[in-house]
């Protein structure tokens, strides 16, 4: 029997969905099966992909070793993870206090995370502190506090982790980025330089420690789901502006769940890179490099725009 012609192309659209489908889940099957008895670090375990991150590796078989600023609440996602899983295909996950706007405990904290199962396979840095604002609105010190969070603790962690790493000539770090470490925009000069800076040290070591057999890993990625969106009374750019565009979909975020699984995969392919953006902040991200004034031409005509709506109101 002879297919009609008119049937060949959504019969084979139809067979790709299902392969892709299939390819999915057997790619998430093998991740979790490669996380299990691993030793997995998930810094700021509490937030929102943190806590989506904890599910995934505990339902893997992982031994977490679960870091936030808040004890209670370090406790209850403790006690949503134990109470409906089988404690035979699942490990009880370690709880250790760690906030990186205080560095001066951070000595304790990497001994106490190193204590608790003698190594680290995985290390994934997803604390982060969100800023918006002009400039010269920033305090040095709310300066110094962002870097804290955002460079200095991550670094901190990665440096005092590896030496549990080396010797063993495996393991990965994961630096849970933004995409503001690689494009910035108006009112988030602060929070650009401190994702910028990590995403510039964590390059750096990739190749550092490439031959020791440890991969290091960066997920770019755009806000997290969209309730940051400015409401239309509140938008900082003209809808109808080509710059108010770009910043809507700027900030069109993503998931915690995707953004865990996305996470999940890297470890399983040990991928390096990662951009988990719409097709908007990738295409800033090329112009960045090819066609600067082009980006600049936007970006600054969006401020004017702001400052133009202010005055009129």
């Amino acid at each position: 029997m002879v297919l009609p012609s008119v049937m060949v192309l959504p019969l084979l659209i139809v067979i790709a969905a299902g392969v892709y489908y299939i390819y999915n889940e057997v790619m998430q099957y093998m991740a979790k099966s490669l996380v299990r008895n691993k030793v997995v670090v998930i810094t700021d375990a509490v937030s929102g992909v943190g806590n989506e991150c904890a599910h995934v590796f505990h339902k893997g078989g992982a031994r977490l070793i679960l870091c936030g600023a808040s004890w209670d609440k370090l406790e209850s996602l403790y006690d949503s993870l134990t109470n409906d899983s089988d404690p035979s295909k699942t490990f009880a996950p370690k709880l250790v206090i760690l906030d990186f706007s205080d560095m001066e405990s951070m000595e304790d904290v990497m001994a106490e995370v190193v204590d608790c199962y003698g190594c680290v396979d995985v290390l994934i840095c997803n604390s982060s502190m969100k800023i918006k604002a002009p400039v010269q609105s920033i305090s040095l010190e709310l300066d110094r506090n962002i870097m804290d969070i955002n460079y200095f603790g991550p670094s901190t962690l990665a440096k005092g982790i590896l030496p549990t790493m080396i010797p063993r000539r495996s393991g990965q770090i994961i630096l849970v980025n933004s995409i503001h470490g690689r494009l910035a925009v108006p009112f988030r000069g602060s929070y650009a330089a401190s994702k910028h800076a990590v995403q510039a040290f964590f390059d750096s070591l990739r190749a550092e420690v490439e031959e020791y057999g440890i991969t290091v890993s960066t997920i770019s990625h755009t806000f997290i789901d969209a309730t940051v969106l400015p409401s239309p009374e509140n938008a900082v750019f003209k809808p109808n502006s080509l710059a108010g565009f770009i910043a809507s979909h700027l900030t069109h975020g993503v998931r915690p769940s995707v953004l865990a699984n996305e996470i999940m995969q890297t470890v399983n392919r040990k991928r390096k890179e990662v951009v988990l953006a719409h097709p908007i902040p990738r295409v800033a991200i090329y112009f960045r490099a090819f066609l600067p004034s082009f980006l600049f031409a936007v970006l600054g005509a969006g401020v004017k725009d702001s400052v133009l709506a202010e005055q009129m109101q």
